[in-house]
């Protein structure tokens, strides 16, 4: 067993220190009103904390799962922050989705301190989370790593070195500007589908058994052909400031992102008008904007938000 802590018991964290506690390490978790309610986390004997400060007083690791880079820093630094509290050959594991240089700025103080650090995003949904079924993608000095597998492992399943410190989130913001990328111009089709009068089913079964099929496909059906928000609970707003983190990534790199760009605008767009809504939900909002069709989607929407607009182009 393990003296563990955690900052952030949000959809991703609350899975994460429910598995933790389970399979029998000591967890404090810092209390905040952002926290999903932690009743099951404190039936398994997890403790609230007052301040990032107390969650890593004692740790052998903490473990950081929150929005992104300001709130890693804000959490880390300061008086009352995580690196107030580390002890020396402690752990952090970064767990959240921020910028490279971010990290690397973060792994400089967290090492003056005596600790260590590994940046270690997640892939996957917060149902694998709730069942310990994540992937993580690590950054960092390999022999870290392996001191650490056994905690990680009981939360994910499977854990992949992609490289130096900084690599895991360089690979995460990758990983989601492809898997965001997806989900946006799925969810254009099936706007321009829904308004040529083609059935979402239809769509969805010609996409399957051609080159549509996929994860990003199956995870959009469920509000496609249900209207099921719930099934993927990532907002847009997340998403944008995802794509927002890939292109400074990319430009700090002098990469090309004429495509990330354009999916960015689309998103920001929509975060604009209602950042709330999960990503699926954006097939919705890029409907043709029309009286008939703005009609019909306010009543379809009653309770839900504003009529359907067409977003902005530039």
């Amino acid at each position: 067993m393990a003296q563990l802590g955690l900052i952030g018991l949000g959809h991703m964290g609350h899975g994460i220190a429910r598995n933790l506690a389970l399979r029998g390490h000591r967890l404090r978790y810092l209390d905040h009103p952002g926290n999903r309610p932690a009743d099951e986390i404190i039936s398994l004997g997890g403790q609230a904390c007052a301040t990032a400060r107390d969650v890593a007083r004692g740790a052998d690791a903490v473990i950081l799962c929150v929005t992104g880079s300001p709130q890693v820093e804000a959490v880390l630094t300061g008086p009352e922050g995580v690196i107030a509290g580390l002890a020396p050959g402690a752990v952090v594991v970064d767990c959240s989705t921020a910028l490279p240089d971010s990290t690397l700025r973060m792994w400089s103080l967290v090492a003056r301190a005596g600790a260590r650090y590994l940046d270690a995003p997640m892939t996957r949904t917060a149902r694998e989370a709730h069942e310990g079924r994540l992937n993580l993608l690590v950054g960092g000095d390999g022999a870290v790593l392996d001191r650490m597998r056994a905690v990680l492992g009981c939360f994910a399943e499977n854990i992949r070195h992609v490289g130096p410190l900084g690599s895991g989130h360089r690979m995460k913001l990758l990983h989601n500007f492809v898997s965001v990328g997806f989900l946006s111009l799925l969810s254009e089709a099936a706007a321009q589908a829904t308004d040529a009068g083609i059935a979402p089913e239809t769509l969805v079964e010609v996409l399957a058994a051609g080159g549509g099929a996929g994860v990003a496909l199956d995870r959009i059906t469920p509000f496609l052909t249900r209207g099921d928000r719930g099934a993927m609970p990532f907002s847009i707003a997340n998403a944008a400031k995802d794509l927002d983190y890939h292109l400074q990534m990319s430009a700090e790199a002098g990469a090309e992102d004429r495509i990330a760009q354009g999916i960015a605008a689309v998103l920001q767009g929509a975060a604009a008008s209602d950042g709330d809504r999960t990503l699926p939900e954006l097939a919705r909002m890029l409907r043709r904007s029309d009286p008939a069709t703005a009609q019909h989607q306010g009543q379809d929407d009653a309770g839900h938000g504003a009529a359907q607009m067409r977003l902005p182009r530039d």
